[in-house]
């Protein structure tokens, strides 16, 4: 540990190393939020006394261009139970969130954002739900206050397409308010925009998931990050939820399905045409195969082929993604400073 005053103290550290373990760890990732964070922690802070039992507050500065990292620092500053992350810049969410677990200790973590639109006296909720034997307790935005065909529409028809192909039978995999045991997320690694399909990860490897229904308000202050642009990105997604949730230990059944159809196609198209060759030498015909159907076989053919390799090239490199991550301590953000109150 780096003293840098006496009454602050700077150091960088993993997921609980050398730190006393503290039952319940709030993660709340800020961006460009410093007109709500005091209000934020205020109430984070009045309910986790509530409760009575030991906590800590894991707050990040994804990179904000406002005050956010002022405001949090003279937070960490007074509260001896919050921990303020600054990142060197904009990393996105699911960065965010993976930093505020490395440096989480608790039983039970609890993620959420930094907006206001969920409300920090909910968390009770969601910790009966883990005390009652779940590993990870969900929310549920049943009346969202955002707007219906730009937000509510496409949100609803992604998370009925992530439910299908994952097999996780949630209603909202968008919001990041969730709770987990701590041993959920021991083995898991976020990356991309990965944060949403956490429970889809875990449930592969037999968590047991239940649903919170919570409110969803308007924004208290500032702009919403994300919008109908995010829509492109959640398709693709899906295609990898599909692929880790079902062929993450036998890639070779998923790829090898789609190089059969291919080998049946080409299969025929080839078979076609050395037939139509055999027939017009025995009948004596002058047949051109190519001047007749070559252009459009070609074209089909390679259509084809480019389509599954690009494909396969794509999901090759989310499981080699994976696989560096899981298998190395590397990680994907940097942080400038920690601070917290000594």
């Amino acid at each position: 540990m780096k003293l840098n005053s006496p009454t602050t103290a700077a150091c960088e550290h993993g997921a609980g190393q050398d730190a006393p373990r503290v039952k319940y760890s709030i993660i709340v990732p800020f961006y460009n939020e410093a007109g709500i964070v005091a209000k934020l922690h205020n109430r984070i802070a009045r309910v986790m006394r509530h409760m009575g039992r030991t906590y800590e507050a894991i707050y990040i500065n994804d990179g904000s261009s406002d005050s956010t990292a002022e405001v949090l620092e003279a937070i960490a500053l007074e509260d001896p139970h919050v921990t303020f992350l600054d990142l060197r810049r904009n990393f996105g969410q699911t960065t965010a969130l993976q930093a505020g677990l490395d440096h989480a200790s608790g039983e039970v973590i609890i993620a959420m954002d930094g907006d206001l639109q969920h409300d920090p006296y909910e968390i009770p909720i969601f910790v009966r739900k883990i005390d009652e034997g779940y590993d990870i307790a969900s929310g549920w935005r049943v009346r969202r206050g955002d707007n219906y065909l730009l937000r509510r529409f496409p949100s609803r028809i992604a998370n009925w397409l992530l439910a299908k192909v994952s097999g996780v039978d949630l209603h909202d995999f968008g919001t990041t308010f969730k709770a987990y045991r701590r041993e959920v997320l021991q083995d898991v690694r976020l990356y991309g925009d990965m944060h949403r399909f956490i429970p889809a990860i875990c449930a592969r490897l037999g968590a047991k998931i239940c649903e919170v229904p919570i409110k969803n308000v308007r924004r208290a202050a500032g702009k919403s990050n994300y919008g109908i642009k995010r829509t492109f990105r959640v398709a693709l997604d899906i295609v990898t939820v599909r692929f880790l949730s079902r062929y993450m230990t036998r890639p070779l059944h998923f790829f090898g399905k789609w190089g059969a159809v291919c080998a049946l196609v080409g299969s025929g198209v080839l078979g076609f045409g050395f037939v139509r060759k055999i027939i017009s030498m025995i009948a004596g015909e002058n047949y051109h195969l190519f001047q007749q159907h070559g252009p459009l076989m070609a074209a089909g053919f390679l259509l084809a082929i480019m389509s599954t390799l690009f494909l396969a090239t794509g999901l090759v490199g989310e499981m080699l993604m994976r696989i560096y991550f899981e298998s190395t301590p590397a990680r994907t953000y940097a942080v400038r400073r920690i601070i917290r109150k000594s």
